[in-house]
């Protein structure tokens, strides 16, 4: 779920009219996620009450929302003593304890909490509920479990459906979801983030023109709600990665809509960072480069602007401030390191250590590169399915032995989606490698190359080259049955799929090789049998000098 839709919700019901229209500002601040205008107005309050309980509350969910933990707790903390809204501030830091994995203690706190209310409060329930969805590790059972609670006090009221419908969301009931967030918005028309729920689990459908369909509605009802462009730009973003032929096109929107989202919230640090995470989404890494300049410049030690940097450097063509901005980045033990930032890293190196002819690599900088993906592949396995475009890299370059070892990682198991090509990949690399000038052949790597040929046989029988690949394998490796059977297996899987097949000039010339190489292994036992086959490539080519050659020595 979005992190940015934490309990921004302040009640309003024991206070002065002049400190409610304050505190009503910060909360529909905090829900149009303009967080810096929240902050100013909430610190205001709390220049002249310190101690003031509900306006502490939500500045230290302001301050959990942009991750600064130390200030939340120290809000939290001072709002206890506040005799409005007081209490809410032990469920600020049972959130706190929820996400540190502590629930003994964040179950004391909301104890606390809830110690002295009226049998008809919701408040505090409420915002339990939401700090059990919005945590670091949420529960959304239990958070639904607290909710119902709520909605058993009062089922009419909106924001205990909002946040059922938040709960919902995140347990992946999308119908009990949808029900909430439309009791939602029927309760409270103005309670515009209910109504853009709805097109999310549109979006979530991947409804995507439904979707849009339901932003445009939110739109229609205040232009100026900065989150449901947000929404839109996620919603054309994901449209255009499923949507191949509309991608440039939907991409392009989806930019605009996140930079209209920015313009309706703020330009504080917080939003360039959310704005530089969805540029690597849609690969903008010249606006990334452009951005992260400049949050450099509003902040020159946020160690997490030193990711921005490195991304967009190494897309870029910039692989020394890659490398230093990278390392840089995860050498910070405050930085939560991703998978990601060490498959950066290893591709700089990869590309620094590249040759200016393009024909060698550095090995120290090709090793140390290598220890990078491990390290990624270690905090996310799936990782392996970016590394595809690597090794290709590589494969074109003729870096064979470079090339194999980032195939091999995409081989071991069948759930990676480019398993297949992988192995083909990793089998063609190992066989190039070996046919080298002055190479002394490498049976040991050969005999793997076999087997991911295999593989792929195994998972797709229909797809004839790998049983070329494979007999061409055996032939390096002087296996001349193997060779043999999978010369024989690819004549007869390109005739079943007919004529048209079979007529086609490479499929053609495939044949031919296959012809010549049996004849090959028929030549001191069967010379019969040998000049059988010499002759069906004959029939394809009467001028192919390896068939011609055979019939001399036949003769």
């Amino acid at each position: 779920m979005n992190t940015l839709k934490i309990f921004s919700i302040a009640f309003l019901t024991s206070v002065t009219l002049g400190f409610a229209q304050d505190v009503n500002q910060a909360r529909k601040a905090v829900d149009a996620e303009q967080y810096e205008k929240a902050k100013s107005i909430l610190k205001s309050i709390l220049k002249g009450n310190p101690a003031d309980g509900r306006a502490n509350f939500i500045l230290g969910n302001v301050y959990l929302i942009q991750s600064v933990t130390d200030s939340a707790k120290i809000a939290f903390q001072k709002g206890l003593t506040g005799a409005d809204g007081g209490r809410l501030n032990y469920i600020g830091l049972g959130v706190i304890d929820l996400d540190n994995g502590n629930s003994v203690a964040a179950d004391s706190n909301f104890a606390l909490a809830l110690k002295d209310t009226r049998k008809k409060d919701i408040e505090e329930l409420t915002a339990i509920g939401r700090g059990y969805t919005y945590s670091a590790k949420p529960n959304y059972k239990k958070a639904i479990e607290v909710l119902n609670k709520a909605k058993l006090i009062n089922s009419n009221d909106a924001l205990v459906q909002l946040a059922l419908g938040d709960a919902f969301y995140g347990d992946k009931n999308q119908n009990e979801a949808y029900a909430a967030y439309r009791n939602a918005f029927q309760f409270d028309p103005t309670l515009l983030r209910a109504k853009m729920q709805l097109g999310v689990l549109l979006k979530g459908a991947k409804s995507y023109d439904e979707a849009i369909k339901s932003f445009n509605e939110v739109i229609a009802l205040n232009a100026n709600y900065g989150p449901v462009y947000r929404e839109l730009a996620e919603t054309y973003y994901k449209w255009g990665r499923n949507k191949p032929s509309k991608s440039s096109e939907y991409m392009q929107t989806a930019i605009g809509y996140y930079e209209k989202y920015l313009s309706l919230t703020d330009y504080s640090l917080n939003s360039r960072m959310r704005h530089a995470d969805f540029l690597v989404l849609v690969k903008d890494y010249k606006a990334l480069e452009v951005e992260a300049n400049k949050m450099s410049e509003m902040d020159k030690v946020n160690p997490r602007i030193f990711r921005y940097l490195g991304y967009s450097a190494y897309e870029n063509g910039n692989v020394d401030v890659a490398i230093k901005s990278l390392e840089s980045f995860i050498a910070n033990p405050v930085n939560k390191v991703i998978a990601k930032d060490y498959l950066y890293l290893g591709n700089a190196k990869f590309k620094k250590g590249m040759s200016a002819d393009g024909l060698s690599m550095d090995p120290i900088l090709y090793n140390s590169g290598i220890a990078d993906i491990k390290k990624a592949i270690e905090i996310e396995p799936l990782i392996i399915e970016d590394l595809n475009e690597v090794g290709k890299k590589m494969f074109g370059l003729k870096l064979y032995n470079e090339a194999s070892t980032i195939f091999e990682f995409g081989t071991t198991s069948t759930e990676y989606k480019n398993y297949i090509e992988d192995n083909i990949y990793y089998g063609l690399s190992i066989y190039y490698a070996n046919l080298k000038k002055d190479v002394v052949v490498d049976k040991a790597a050969l005999q793997k190359a076999d087997l991911a040929f295999e593989k792929v046989i195994q998972a797709s029988p229909t797809y004839q080259d790998a049983y070329i690949y494979r007999a061409r394998t055996n032939a390096v490796l002087e296996n001349n049955d193997v060779m043999k059977k999978n010369y024989e297996d690819f004549i007869a899987k390109a005739t079943e799929k007919g004529a048209e097949e079979v007529a086609k000039p490479l499929v053609k010339k495939k044949f031919i090789e296959s012809y010549n190489n049996i004849a090959s292994t028929y030549l001191t036992t069967d010379k019969v049998k040998a000049k059988e086959f010499v002759n069906k490539s004959l029939e394809l080519d009467p001028a192919d000098k390896r068939a011609l050659d055979l019939l001399a020595f036949l003769k």
